[in-house]
């Protein structure tokens, strides 16, 4: 079980959340275009999971993104 307090999964899932807004893409259609479940995303976006690499670039991908997009404010 993660800590409650992991910064770095917080921040990662918050810059996610921020990314993803700023294209007006909801949880459900980010998860069905990444082929990842809602539930996933928001975890991921509450810092309550650790993502795989292969999971970050999926949702690149998505959002059209660089994986390095999602490190800012670390």
């Amino acid at each position: 079980m993660l800590e409650s307090g992991d910064n770095t999964l917080i921040k990662f899932g918050d810059n996610l959340r921020k990314l993803r807004v700023a294209q007006s893409i909801s949880q459900q259609q980010l998860a069905f275009e990444s082929g990842l479940s809602r539930e996933y995303i928001n975890r991921i976006e509450n810092g309550n999971v650790n993502i795989s690499l292969k999971n970050i670039v999926a949702i690149a991908n998505v959002l059209n993104i660089a994986v390095k997009d999602f490190f800012f404010n670390f």
